[in-house]
């Protein structure tokens, strides 16, 4: 017999992995760590809050004793009456300011958005005022801080005392005016979008030579 039996090769060992699998919560090295805004976040939040709260605080310091000590007992009719016209003003001045706001569309004109939101302006300074007016009858939360300054002349522990039913004064007129606006809107509103032009064309008038009108064409035989 010629020929021997062939030797069989040795199969070539397997190559190392290329490539690791990657764990969870293991960040890739190519890949960018992400900034957290979180923090930066919360706190331009807290400056805003801040921002919004202290103008009522001033108001509260430097003019809720003068206006609720010397301007709503001279009010016509006292200072119940000056409770009632506060309160009422509340649903108006609150409209002034949401209303232009609701007709922004940021998407179709920026131009008409800005200058909506500049128009609510005006509408948010005088909620500013109705609520600086509201916040300067609030009593300090503990009563061993119900000083001298809280029961001087004007302050929130006076008007309490001359004027026991402030708070039910003022949520009845806040009521009042609210139910009158809505109702003014859905009656007038109602009325305005039923008349309304409508878009589609009127119906074309019959020529004088045929009251039909079909004008001069024949009716197939």
């Amino acid at each position: 017999m010629s020929g021997g039996s062939a030797k069989p090769k040795r199969r070539k060992a397997a190559g190392p992995a290329l490539r690791y699998e990657h764990r969870p919560g293991r960040q890739n090295a190519g890949q960018r760590k992400k900034r957290d805004w979180s923090c930066l976040g919360g706190c331009l939040g807290l400056l805003g809050f801040a921002a919004l709260l202290m103008p009522l605080v001033f108001f509260k310091v430097y003019w809720g004793h003068e206006l609720w000590g010397e301007v709503a007992p001279a009010w016509p009719g006292g200072g119940y009456a000056f409770t009632a016209t506060v309160g009422a003003l509340v649903p108006l001045v609150f409209l002034a300011w949401a209303a232009p706001l609701t007709r922004m569309n940021w998407k179709r004109s920026k131009a008409r958005s800005l200058a909506l939101v500049a128009a609510s302006l005006p509408g948010l300074a005088a909620c500013y005022l109705a609520a600086g007016v509201i916040s300067a009858t609030i009593r300090p939360k503990r009563r061993r801080d119900w000083d001298y300054d809280c029961y001087s002349q004007g302050g929130p522990c006076w008007v309490h005392v001359h004027y026991p039913w402030l708070w039910a004064v003022g949520l009845v007129a806040t009521l009042a005016s609210a139910v009158l606006l809505i109702t003014l809107f859905v009656k007038y509103g109602g009325r305005s979008a039923s008349t309304a032009p409508s878009t589609s064309e009127p119906e074309a008038a019959p020529t004088p030579r045929s009251p039909s009108g079909t004008g001069d064409r024949r009716p197939p035989g």
